[in-house]
Formats: structure tokens, C-alpha cells, sequence
């Protein structure tokens, strides 16, 4: 990857805290072995509890490297929190493409979207916890950077129910705010309860509990509209 641009460099200057910490890793391959190996490590001990020296040498890579890349560790976490986020989040808005949809129907694809946060939860259930752990920690280092991907994923979740809600007659008593929530919070909780103390919980029936939360927003599951 090219080196900082003086625009970009002058404009990360001007951003304070979360914005700063969240600028990208020098190559994608560092930054993927790092992240793998936080993520182990973060799951056994907690944040707090895993030193740079451990992350460096279960990644393979030098401690060096891993202040080259990151500065600190308090900037390596922030980085991992938005590798992490960029990964779910590609998933999630490839799934509807990947649902049958031929019929157009929106809660097929939030179906198939909340099917690829349980397959990301299941393949990194150590990122769930650290998000889950630390997300409402008060206060917490990385509070900035929680609030800017937690942002991210609630605008993915809101444009997929607002799909829902251009098809479908849906509750108007219902904050559509408190609902996107609702399902983003069910997506870690539901999938990390299952890695943790429900293995024997089918993707499928995680899937169907936290899409009931959704069907008891529509009204009337017709067939959807044009």
C-alpha cells in the first residue's frame, strides 16, 4: 500500500482519538495474520490481558512490525475492531445477491443476511466477545471507534429493513431505531451464545429466532408488493 497522501495526512492531523486510530494497515496480509492472532489470544485473556510481544510472535511477524504497522497497541485493537467490521460488513451487503430473491422479497435477504452474521460470529466468535465485552465498557479506550462501526453496521441493518418496510405493511408503533438495534444486538449475543454455550443450536435456528424479532415488525407476510 502507497504511503499517506499530504491531503490525507494533514486531514488525519486535524482528527482527534477514534478517526485517527482507524486509518488503514500498511498491507492487508500483516494486518490479516495479526488480526487472527489477537483474536485468539483476545478470546483466552481479554484485551487488557495480551501484550504486544504475545500478538507479534503468534502472528509471526516481529514486534516491529507490528508498531510499524499500528503505532500501539491501543491503535493495533482499534484497527482489528475495523478489520473486523469490514469483513462482517462485506458480508452482509453481499448476501442479499446471494439469497433467492427472484421474488423480491426483502426478508429473504435480511434472512440471508442475518445468516452470514452467524457464519461470522461462528468463524470469528473471539472478535464477538471483544466487541461484546468492551462495546459497553464505560468508559472504554476504544469508545470513539465503537461508536463509528457501530454506526456503520446499524446504517447496513436500517437500509435492509427499510426495504422491508417499502414492501411489506409493518408496525408503525415500532422505533424503527430501536429495532435495528434490537437485531444487531441479537446477531452477537445469539451467535456468540451459541459458540459458547449452545453448540448443538443449528445456524438455521439462530437465524429463525433473531428473524422472528423482524416478522413481528410486518403486519401481514403477503406476498411482497410489484
Amino acid at each position: 500500500m502507497t504511503s499517506m497522501q499530504p491531503e490525507s495526512a494533514a486531514r488525519e492531523e486535524a482528527e482527534p482519538g477514534a478517526a485517527k486510530k482507524l486509518r488503514p494497515a500498511r498491507t492487508t496480509a500483516t494486518r490479516q495474520k495479526l488480526f487472527d492472532a489477537s483474536m485468539e489470544l483476545i478470546g483466552e485473556r481479554g484485551a487488557a490481558g495480551v501484550t504486544v510481544d504475545e500478538i507479534a510472535a503468534a502472528a509471526g511477524v516481529s514486534k516491529g512490525t507490528v508498531y510499524y504497522n499500528f503505532g500501539s497497541k491501543s491503535d493495533l485493537i482499534a484497527q482489528l475492531l475495523r478489520h473486523g467490521v469490514d469483513i462482517l460488513k462485506g458480508r452482509l451487503l453481499g448476501a442479499p445477491e446471494e439469497a433467492d430473491t427472484a421474488a423480491g422479497d426483502p426478508l429473504l435477504a435480511m434472512e440471508a443476511m442475518i445468516g452470514q452474521a452467524m457464519d461470522f460470529m461462528a468463524e470469528y466468535p473471539s472478535f464477538a466477545r471483544l466487541w461484546v465485552s468492551e462495546n459497553w465498557r464505560t468508559p472504554s479506550e476504544w469508545q470513539g471507534t465503537f461508536t463509528l462501526l457501530r454506526a456503520e453496521l446499524l446504517q447496513v441493518i436500517g437500509e435492509a429493513v427499510e426495504r422491508v418496510a417499502r414492501v411489506y405493511p409493518v408496525d408503525p408503533s415500532v422505533s424503527r431505531g430501536s429495532l435495528e438495534t434490537a437485531i444487531f444486538g441479537a446477531c452477537f449475543v445469539v451467535g456468540l451464545d451459541r459458540q459458547t454455550y449452545n453448540p448443538e443450536r443449528t445456524r438455521d435456528q439462530s437465524v429463525a429466532a433473531i428473524m422472528a424479532i423482524m416478522r413481528g415488525y410486518v403486519l401481514r407476510e403477503t406476498p411482497p408488493r410489484g
